[in-house]
């Protein structure tokens, strides 16, 4: 088979024993009824809350213990072109296969759950989340088909500061809700300034929870530099976790949408 890179996996049995790296996407196993199966995850992976206590934990996402996941013995090993880093790769290829998301959009997000349901040997359950992800987004999309559209910046860290911008999932989430992002026309997350903030206008500032944890204590230094906008504290969880976190995301989105 091959993964969101094109990359062919050789792969002569169905994966039992599944290291995986990337949050999202050890919630997205749970949720197709894969838990017995994975025996490694990263410190990151805090849903299941209980599953760090019950699993391996093997590092974070950009930096692993190589020997704690060699000693796993893991059939295939679960990793995102954006979360974690190339230099890795070949090193857990020695390991086992690696399979490789890439994410920017819902259709992406789509395509890698029926990946894995097939991969997993858990079809029905993947087409099941699939449709219902996708009888969520069509009636969220309904919901704010009238709604004003607001110029937005959305912040994922500080010192520096640093925006989301086109390219990225966060993006996809953004333009979902109809906020017109102020950085659309830069890549991927760029730095930015507050006096570069101020030039922008944002009608809205969305202070994300992850993975810097944005607090309320921060409100105040983005009122003085934009008095005129909306600042709110957002679950970055919502924006940026792809998988069958879907299925959560569009009821925050419309009570984040009745707040405004």
């Amino acid at each position: 088979m091959k993964d969101q890179l094109h990359r062919t996996l050789h792969l002569h049995k169905t994966p039992k024993r599944i290291v995986s790296l990337v949050p999202s996407q050890t919630e997205l196993l749970i949720d197709l009824g894969l838990k017995d199966s994975i025996v490694g995850v990263t410190k990151f992976c805090v849903h299941p809350k209980q599953l760090r206590k019950e699993k391996a934990v093997v590092g974070g996402t950009k930096q692993v213990h190589l020997d704690k996941i060699r000693e796993l013995q893991p059939d295939i090993i679960l990793c995102n072109k954006e979360e974690n880093t190339k230099d890795m790769i070949p090193e857990l290829e020695q390991i086992a296969p690696v399979h490789i998301s890439d994410i920017y959009s819902i259709e992406d997000s789509l395509e890698l759950i029926d990946m894995y349901g097939n991969l997993f040997d858990a079809p029905e359950k993947a087409k099941n989340i699939i449709k219902d992800i996708k009888a969520k987004l069509t009636d969220f999309k309904v919901f704010v088909s009238d709604r004003k559209k607001l110029k937005v910046v959305y912040f994922i860290w500080k010192n520096p500061y640093m925006v989301a911008a086109n390219q990225t999932f966060i993006n996809e989430m953004l333009s979902m809700n109809h906020f017109e992002n102020s950085y659309q026309d830069e890549s991927r997350y760029p730095e930015i300034t507050l006096s570069e903030l101020k030039e922008k206008q944002p009608d809205l500032i969305l202070l994300s929870s992850e993975p810097y944890p944005f607090k309320a204590s921060d409100i105040d230094e983005f009122n003085t530099v934009c008095p005129d906008a909306k600042i709110k504290i957002v679950d970055g969880e919502a924006f940026s976790w792809y998988g069958s976190r879907l299925l959560k995301a569009f009821d925050y989105f419309k009570a984040l949408q009745k707040s405004l």
